[in-house]
């Protein structure tokens, strides 16, 4: 699967497959329609014509760009690839033009964001994208060979004005800086190239290391790190550990000044619910326990869902929907007695008794024993037949009084 801008840089990778170039593979365009330039609507049907006469299918994924995320070309970028990875099939690959100018401005982006190993590394060759893999293949190839090619074939291309804007970032760097240090040092996006190389070896040395580190500092939890390890470790080491943890998990690497403020964190008081945030992940300490999580969403505790108990409920907040197979209680008989299902959400002064002969006991005691953390105690649904309540899903299921 080709990313197809309709550019020349794709089209240029995109005629080599389609003339040989792909090995026997079904080979597939997707064009990403941002909708952001007027002639947006014109660029997904040249790009058809183009595929139609390479005899290749296109995919035209429609997105909405929010430009507040980050700016306009994180946007962008976070929309694009979000749209490729929902076309990406089990193994599948997707392949995207960038080349090795593209790897030079990228390594020098990341250099003046004061950005360490991972960024410095720039853009694999091959990694890892949703259920396949994003293949690079012309990062050692130049962009002038690239308009030779597309020049010796006659080809034409979408010329995004976009590209010409020296107020986004990489444009001032393509057409402003390199020309003058490649004028100075000719063998500039070669030996940038090579410097990328090497960051993404002290990478893989410093993520095995974190890996390390990681098993020492593991605990009961799971998804959690021990805290009162974590902090006999330096703080350069501390911070390592937590960038490979973070990675490993998907979610995103915090800037190194807002991780600067990790100590502080795990020194906060035994009980207190201390947290560090940035965009789109955060920590939460919590005993001797170290969460990271995906930022939590806004959650109204007041609310009341109806349930028939027939079919499967979607819950605010949460990815996967609540079925009548998870409930841990028998309420067939309630079933039977006509009661009015609903969840609920803890707003203070609940009890639930586990065993028919036993305490009827608050549910905040009974949380607090159980170790679950204060952030998700009043995420966690209640089965109410009712106004009685008959579960805790997913802990206790509470007997009749």
């Amino acid at each position: 699967m080709v990313a197809f801008s309709g550019g020349g840089d794709s089209l240029a990778l995109l005629h080599a497959l389609a003339n040989g170039g792909s090995a026997g593979h079904e080979l597939l365009a997707v064009h990403v329609h941002h909708g952001l330039q007027q002639e947006a609507d014109g660029w997904a049907e040249t790009c058809a014509a183009q595929c139609a006469r390479l005899g290749v299918r296109l995919i035209v994924q429609k997105v909405q760009v929010n430009p507040d995320t980050g700016g306009p070309e994180a946007a962008a970028r976070m929309s694009r690839y979000t749209a490729l990875r929902s076309v990406l099939g089990p193994g599948d690959m997707l392949l995207t033009a960038h080349h090795a100018d593209d790897q030079a401005e990228t390594l020098l982006l990341q250099l003046l964001r004061g950005s360490g190993p991972a960024g410095l590394a720039a853009m694999p060759a091959i990694s890892s994208f949703g259920e396949g893999w994003h293949a690079r293949p012309l990062l050692a190839t130049r962009r002038a060979a690239l308009q030779a090619y597309l020049e010796q074939e006659g080809l034409e291309w979408i010329d995004d004005p976009s590209n010409a804007d020296v107020a986004l970032s990489r444009n001032y760097l393509r057409h402003k800086v390199m020309p003058l240090i490649e004028a100075r040092w000719p063998a500039l996006v070669d030996t940038l190239g090579r410097a990328a190389g090497l960051q993404a070896e002290s990478r893989e040395l410093l993520a095995t290391l974190g890996r390390q580190d990681l098993a020492s500092a593991a605990c009961s939890d799971p998804a959690a790190l021990c805290v009162t390890v974590l902090r006999t470790m330096p703080e350069h080491r501390m911070r390592n550990v937590i960038r490979t943890w973070l990675y490993d998990r998907g979610l995103p690497l915090p800037s190194a000044k807002r991780l600067s403020s990790l100590p502080r964190l795990l020194s906060a008081r035994w009980d207190a619910q201390a947290v560090l945030r940035w965009p789109g992940a955060e920590l939460r300490r919590y005993r001797d326990s170290l969460y990271a999580t995906p930022s939590l969403p806004q959650h109204d505790p007041t609310q009341i869902l109806s349930w028939d108990l027939q079919q499967p409920l979607a819950l605010p907040g949460q990815v996967e929907p609540l079925t009548p197979a998870a409930l841990r209680s028998d309420v067939s008989g309630l079933k039977s007695s006509g009661a009015h299902f609903t969840i609920r959400y803890r707003r203070g002064g609940e009890r639930c008794r586990l065993t028919p002969r036993g305490r009827n006991r608050a549910l905040k005691s009974l949380l607090q024993e159980a170790g679950v953390p204060p952030w998700l105690r009043d995420r966690i649904p209640l089965l109410y037949a009712d106004d009685r309540l008959v579960e805790v899903v997913g802990y206790w299921a509470c007997c009749a009084d």
